[in-house]
């Protein structure tokens, strides 16, 4: 039942349950009249009959007592507009204050909040869940899952992917690509990651030179003298000048201490550093960066990354669990071992909820706050009653119950001290 949907009709009916508990209660207060008159009417024939009557005399008390007091909280007993009755319809306004002064004083305080968030592990919740999923995602699951893609199929994909291409272009134009670049460089010189890009750049040299070896036969055949091209010492100098450079390139291959890889790397090393300080490399690198993106090719290329990842994401919504059974639902797995096994990670996770839910106590706490005062005045009386009594009702009738017997006890009590003394 959602306490916070205002009711269009005037009150809700009665649960079942209420109902037949009020007849419950209701059956025995007229049970312990007819006992009275009964045992009224047959007369003091013997003392056990003065017990009975006393017993149902009180009971009649106490049972009318408590219906009393149980009915003046939701309405006037019998329709009399008997003061101090009614209370719940009287006081609806200063309930719906009292009810948010609560939730603000014990909830939604942030530091009553950061305590509570201490005790709970998210990450460890999270970490249990991966590991072991429900069957089907759950009701959880499935009802995101369901959710995620009615959301993705319902919004326009045309202004959407307009959107989603226009965030990423603007986000690439503020950012400084050049300093980014240098230290992802330096990072992978000091590692020994730029090794592997040595080596493909020396592989791709030699591949060059094999494919273009007619050029420099072409280019020494031009420039030699005709003598030379007569005795055929260009083409004897062109192999010489192939074979050195062949030689040269399999040196650098094959010798990780060769000294020309060690110029290729104080190369690359200055690149590291002009691009993080020197200013006219950057705005070269930040002018061909403006440049590439309005290029129409990237723009389409960008373009089909988020078609291809809107598919992606529609793919593992309509359907999880297959999702869950392959690549994904490995590094899924291997994701909840990870919070589970490294409380660096697990604590880092927390301590980001933590701050999530304080932070939205400090600021959406008064909103909620006001939110359910204004609600609850925003109701009409009746629904208030109805609401509050299809609730508790319940157990007020037990009172009832509670209240006819306890009365009918302290009645035979009472008379069995009057008798005896």
């Amino acid at each position: 039942m959602n306490l916070f949907a205002r009711s269009p009709r005037p009150a809700d009916p009665v649960s079942p349950e209420l109902r037949r508990m009020r007849w419950i209660a209701s059956l025995l207060l007229v049970a312990m009249a007819a006992v009275f008159l009964a045992a009224r009417w047959v007369g003091p024939v013997h003392p056990v009959v003065g017990y009975i009557r006393a017993f149902a005399e009180a009971a009649m008390v106490g049972g009318l007592a408590d219906w009393f007091a149980v009915t003046a909280l939701f309405r006037h007993p019998l329709g009399l507009p008997i003061p101090h009755t009614a209370i719940i319809p009287r006081n609806k306004d200063r309930i719906g204050a009292t009810l948010a002064a609560f939730l603000r004083d014990n909830f939604l305080i942030p530091g009553v909040v950061a305590r509570r968030m201490r005790r709970v592990d998210a990450a460890g919740a999270l970490g249990r869940w991966l590991q072991r999923p429900e069957k089907g995602g759950g009701r959880l699951g499935t009802g995101a899952s369901r959710l995620a893609a009615d959301l993705l199929e319902s919004l326009d994909q045309e202004r959407l992917g307009g959107m989603v291409k226009s965030a990423i272009a603007v986000r690439l134009r503020g950012l400084e690509t050049a300093p980014l670049f240098g230290k992802a460089l330096e990072a992978a010189i000091a590692s020994d990651r730029h090794v592997p890009m040595l080596d493909g750049m020396i592989r791709w040299a030699s591949r060059i030179l094999l494919h273009n070896e007619h050029l420099i036969r072409d280019m020494v055949h031009a420039r030699a003298g005709g003598i030379m091209r007569w005795t055929g010492l260009d083409e004897t100098l062109a192999n010489k000048i192939i074979d050195g450079l062949h030689k040269l390139i399999d040196e650098m291959a094959s010798d990780p201490g060769h000294p020309l890889r060690a110029k290729a790397e104080e190369g690359l090393a200055g690149l590291a550093h002009d691009l993080q300080h020197k200013p006219e490399l950057r705005a070269k690198v930040e002018a061909f960066k403006i440049e590439m993106l309005a290029n129409p090719a990237l723009q389409q290329w960008i373009e089909g990354l988020w078609e291809a990842s809107r598919a992606g994401l529609l793919a593992i919504a309509r359907d999880p669990g297959s999702a869950m059974a392959g690549k994904m639902g490995d590094a899924m797995l291997q994701f909840g071992a990870t919070l589970q096994n490294d409380r660096r990670l697990a604590d880092t996770i927390n301590r980001f909820v933590r701050r999530a839910a304080v932070g939205a106590a400090a600021d959406y706490g008064d909103g909620i706050v006001r939110l359910v005062s204004d609600t609850i005045k925003g109701w009409d009386a009746r629904t208030v009653t109805g609401r509050l009594e299809n609730a508790v009702g319940r157990d007020l009738q037990y009172i009832r119950i509670n209240g006819t017997l306890v009365g009918g006890l302290v009645g035979v009590a009472i008379h069995a001290v009057d008798t005896l003394l």
